[in-house]
């Protein structure tokens, strides 16, 4: 399953954060892929699409959650939302 990571990191929490990431590079655990990674202009906020387990997403997320604010949401593809959506509207 493809998983959109979004991260925000407070005022507060941002030198600590971004100390942390200079110095490991934000490894993935076992079972998770990195399909892209986007830092906003600051890098108080981004966005990581990976592909993987629900248990590699949840030890990835607490590797983070003392410093980070995460939301995972699950997303689809085109041909998987459109094939859906055609679905619900009763076409095959």
């Amino acid at each position: 399953m493809k998983y959109m990571i979004t991260w925000k990191v407070s005022p507060q929490n941002y030198k600590a954060a971004l100390k942390r990431f200079i110095k490991n590079g934000a490894p993935l655990p076992k079972g998770m892929k990195s399909l892209g990674r986007w830092h906003t202009a600051g890098s108080t906020r981004g966005f990581h699409l990976v592909e993987g387990s629900e248990a590699a997403i949840a030890e990835d997320n607490a590797q983070w959650a003392d410093l980070l604010s995460l939301e995972v949401v699950p997303v689809v593809e085109d041909d998987v939302a459109g094939a859906i959506g055609a679905k619900m509207l009763g076409k095959k």
